[in-house]
């Protein structure tokens, strides 16, 4: 194999390990803080902030980090944000105060950012038409999250709730000094200048990221948000034990991870734009249909009342997730390849905006379940919200995007 083929592939593969461990943390509170919950009497509103807590930090992060990688480089940043997390994820354990535990989940949060280091790095070592399918198959570290509805309920079933950040801080560690060695220095571009820091800066304000900025913070937003809120779904609306619900989760949490390779090459194919066009049509619908809340009807008949039943049974709830989930997987990656096209000396940066935009969605909409259900009552309110924004993303799309959709 070919020298530059080979250190592609490795830190293809090296990168991709360490996201997946990266995003296994970021979405550690989806099932730890049930426990936690039911520990302090945590009301819907109170679990959904504690939920949210490292998607802010890990959000608000990116836009720097994405500025550093650009300027220092993307292996010595993702590194250090990996090494300095380790000890955040072994305090949880000896939290016990609400706010002891949202101060460590904002600390703990921060190995959220690596994602706008790591999409400019794999990007790097590969030609522009491989991109989409690289960062794609980076991407593909989303899936830590179902890996944490797999792993985390076995822990808390076998040894209690703080086994869990013990052994996730194991693995970060680990994690982190094999990528040290089995990752390399990007490559750096023939004649490439290096950018301002005002000229960094002044891409937060460009039209196109602002857009794109939109569409992720729906498709990852709502990954997010959905992924942190649905074991506490299931368990609440379905009645399914902490395991069962977490496993079936994770039917949304594993193809909106690992099928994003697959929307990568979709959009290397086709184009980011008719991609990401049929992603929000097909949320749209499913988002529709997950709305409806269980309803109980009695209508009256000529020969009395006839008492009626309806609402979506877990079975077909979750072949509903399942294919949002295969939606937002592809939608994910074709926002990237946006990116790429258009700013492919500034990912570093232009990633960080458009990964903050998404992760605050991921931050604000489970605390926006939380107020929506003990306001309403109507758990399926949370989908009634991604509906709406779904119609939002189709407007801004046809009437800011008319050009790329005749490409």
């Amino acid at each position: 194999m070919d020298s530059g083929v080979r250190k592609s592939v490795t830190v293809l593969t090296s990168s991709t390990i360490a996201f997946v461990t990266c995003f296994m943390i970021w979405m550690v509170f989806a099932v730890l803080g049930l426990p936690i919950k039911q520990q302090l009497h945590l009301n819907e509103t109170e679990f959904g902030l504690l939920t949210a807590m490292p998607v802010l930090s890990g959000s608000l992060i990116r836009v720097p980090l994405g500025i550093w990688a650009d300027r220092f480089g993307s292996r010595i940043v993702f590194f250090l944000v990996m090494l300095v997390c380790v000890p955040a994820v072994w305090l949880l354990e000896y939290a016990h105060t609400y706010s002891q535990f949202l101060w460590i989940a904002l600390w703990l949060g921060l190995v959220g950012g690596s994602f706008s280091v790591g999409t400019p790095y794999v990007a790097k070592w590969f030609r522009k038409e491989r991109q989409g399918l690289a960062m794609g198959i980076f991407g593909a570290g989303n899936a830590g999250a179902a890996l944490n509805k797999f792993l985390a309920p076995a822990l808390i079933a076998a040894y209690g709730w703080q086994a869990v950040p013990r052994v996730y801080a194991v693995i970060l560690l680990v994690i982190t000094v094999l990528f040290w060695f089995f990752s390399y220095p990007e490559p750096k571009a023939v004649n490439a200048k290096q950018p301002s820091l005002k000229a960094q800066l002044l891409l937060m304000k460009n039209p196109q990221v602002l857009k794109y900025s939109q569409l992720y913070s729906v498709v990852f937003g709502g990954y997010v948000g959905i992924s942190l809120w649905m074991v506490s779904y299931y368990v609440n609306e379905y009645q399914f034990a902490l395991t069962q619900a977490a496993l079936l989760a994770a039917c949304f949490s594993l193809p909106g991870g690992v099928l994003r390779a697959f929307g990568g090459w979709l959009s290397d194919k086709y184009g980011a734009y008719k991609v990401t066009w049929a992603v929000m049509w097909v949320c749209w619908v499913a988002f529709f249909l997950l709305s409806y809340p269980q309803t109980q009807m009695s209508i009256r008949t000529v020969s009395g009342h006839l008492d009626m039943h309806i609402g979506l049974s877990a079975t077909v709830f979750t072949v509903l997730l399942f294919v949002v989930g295969v939606a937002l997987a592809i939608g994910k990656a074709s926002v990237f390849k946006f990116i790429s096209d258009e700013f492919p000396e500034d990912m570093g940066t232009v990633s960080g905006v458009v990964g903050l935009a998404g992760g605050l969605g991921g931050f604000l909409l489970p605390i926006m379940f939380g107020v929506l259900v003990d306001w309403t009552g109507i758990r399926s309110s949370s989908f009634m919200l991604m509906f709406g924004t779904v119609c939002i993303s189709l407007i801004w799309m046809h009437f800011s995007l008319k050009k790329q959709k005749h490409q």
